[in-house]
């Protein structure tokens, strides 16, 4: 029995179900210092928040995604949005910060179902069109990660920052209804238990060096991603800039244009050159810290160093993923589970990493941390290639 082709329509509808579902992690980085304020919390502790929401991803990553290998992938995805929705509920009705980190965590946990659209998406497509699909679903994800601080900021201004959470649940919500009614019913069964499925992923991991190298690039790619975001809004929110939530917000339109690197990369992926948007990806990703590096003082700077900031992660996260959804086709949630699991624990890492050095040291102390990162990244990506290229020399 083939599975039914996807059309365009419905592969739109599965990136703005994408990007809304990741985007309820990161509503509350541009309003990091008004929920601070209301609750009393400082910078490190504030932090917190965004902490949760990554950590609680990743381990709904290992415990929930590979569940699309195992269920009928229509209705758990439908589920998934459904419980997300209930942990956006919870952090709008938060009475206190506890209450807040509960519902972020409930959502983080579930909003996880972006990870099991993109491997089905990728098993539904056409072989030749799968790297542009990927690339498509993956510029939803990033624009939803950028343009949620974006909406944050807007709505705060309008009521206060827990506005975008009941505008969210209201999204999300429209959303579960549609794909309930538009997506295909997809099975896709491994033949494990639950027990064996998970310890199947760790398997991945021992059998398959592309994805324990892919892995690492992307774990150290969305560290230094977040390291970034994180204390974004308190160093605007600090003279000389002195913004409020709206215009902090409003920062991540400027990011939200390397979302337009993802069907690129996903060409490059589908003529067999995934290898160059890493390389490429990795090279920018390093420079752009040079930018960076004036923004306490520059807007132009900022706004520089996050164009090449976004449009490298995203390069690089593409041809990642590109990379591993490609080693097996009967385990590609598995394998994407464990692939975006290490992203995202590199995301809690950056989150915990960049709140902690801006208290601590300031601006420069983030940005020294940057160049350090994309160093390694570069380095580690430099010295794999080296190794192939010894290897197909070798034979």
């Amino acid at each position: 029995m083939h599975p039914t082709p996807l059309s365009r329509a419905l592969i739109l509808l599965m990136a703005i179900a994408v990007g809304l579902s990741v985007a309820s992690n990161y509503y509350a980085q541009p309003l990091l210092h008004s929920i601070a304020e209301q609750f009393g919390l400082s910078t490190a502790s504030a932090g917190t928040i965004v902490i949760t929401a990554q950590l609680s991803y990743g381990a709904g990553l290992l415990l929930l995604a590979p569940l699309g290998d195992l269920l009928e992938q229509r209705r758990l995805v439908v589920s998934m949005i459904a419980i997300a929705t209930l942990g956006l509920v919870v952090s709008a009705c938060a009475p206190s910060v506890t209450w807040l980190i509960v519902g972020t965590a409930l959502t983080g946990l579930f909003s996880v179902v972006a990870q099991i659209l993109v491997p089905m998406a990728a098993a539904l497509s056409d072989p030749a069109q799968r790297g542009r699909t990927v690339g498509t679903l993956m510029s939803g994800l990033l624009l939803g990660i950028l343009l949620a601080r974006t909406a944050a900021g807007l709505a705060a201004e309008l009521g206060g920052w827990r506005t975008i959470y009941v505008i969210a649940a209201v999204l999300m919500t429209i959303i579960a209804v549609t794909l309930l009614r538009c997506l295909p019913r997809h099975h896709s069964h491994a033949g494990l238990s639950y027990p064996a499925l998970i310890g199947s992923v760790f398997r991945l991991f021992i059998e398959e060096p592309v994805l324990r190298l892919r892995s690492l690039l992307g774990m150290l790619a969305f560290c230094m991603f977040a390291l970034f975001w994180t204390p974004l809004a308190f160093l605007l929110a600090r003279e000389p800039y002195q913004y409020s939530d709206a215009v902090i917000g409003l920062f991540g339109l400027a990011g939200a244009a390397g979302a337009l690197s993802a069907t690129w990369a996903g060409r490059l992926a589908d003529r067999g050159k995934g290898g160059l948007g890493t390389t490429v990806g990795l090279v920018v990703l390093l420079l752009s810290w040079i930018p960076l590096g004036f923004a306490h003082a520059s807007l132009i700077a900022l706004i520089v160093g996050v164009l090449l900031l976004d449009l490298a992660v995203q390069l690089v996260h593409v041809g990642n993923q590109n990379a591993v959804l490609a080693l097996r086709p009967e385990a590609r949630t598995r394998l994407n589970a464990g692939y975006i699991t290490c992203y995202f624990i590199g995301g809690a890492a950056g989150s915990w990493l960049g709140s902690q050095l801006f208290q601590w040291r300031g601006w420069e102390a983030i940005v020294f941390a940057g160049l350090l990162l994309g160093a390694l990244a570069l380095g580690v990506w430099w010295l794999a290639v080296g190794r192939a290229r010894a290897a197909r020399a070798a034979t």
